[in-house]
């Protein structure tokens, strides 16, 4: 029986390097991870904004539908600052 070359595979890299890589699993799921983050950011960009009046809750706006404009929900009441607190009873003065 003779081997031939064609046979013999030699690793490309030496097997210390080989260690430090990491399996073929986790290489591939890291890959196919930033494809698929890829692919989900070219479809957010290609749709466009969901909700083109929308602005940050800190910056200032343009003018809105609440007047005040602290951002509250009207028409909830015990919604917005926290009342002041009684004190506890029978506790020490």
């Amino acid at each position: 029986m003779s081997s031939s070359s064609a046979d013999r595979r030699r690793p490309v890299l030496p097997p210390a390097v080989q260690r430090l890589l990491p399996a073929r699993p986790v290489a591939g799921f890291a890959v196919l991870l930033a494809v698929l983050f890829a692919l989900s950011y070219a479809a957010g960009s290609a749709a466009g904004p969901v909700a083109p009046g929308l602005r940050p809750g800190g910056g200032a706006g343009t003018g809105g539908t609440d007047p005040a404009g602290g951002g509250g929900m009207g028409g909830m009441p015990g919604m917005g600052a926290a009342a002041p607190r009684a004190g506890i009873v029978g506790g020490a003065r």
